[in-house]
């Protein structure tokens, strides 16, 4: 149930973390899934685990964060 990362470039990883940092200050928790899930590859119940919250939080937050993220990213392309 993990998510494999794509091998990022090294200005890809740069706006990644960027906007990792800037979820952070918006949502902690859903920064720490993005980080568990995509980063460490951890499954839904493993992150659920580590984080203290339900499968189904976990679930719902990593959609969101992926949401969000995503029209992050696509902000600083337009740049």
């Amino acid at each position: 149930d993990a998510t494999q990362p794509a091998p990022l470039s090294p200005s890809d990883m740069l706006a990644l973390d960027e906007a990792l940092n800037k979820l952070a200050m918006l949502n902690q928790r859903q920064a720490s899934i993005v980080e568990l899930r995509f980063i460490a590859g951890l499954s839904v119940d493993e992150t659920a685990h580590a984080l203290g919250v339900s499968g189904r939080t976990v679930k719902f937050d990593w959609r969101m964060a992926r949401a969000w993220l995503s029209r992050e990213l696509r902000k600083g392309d337009a740049s």
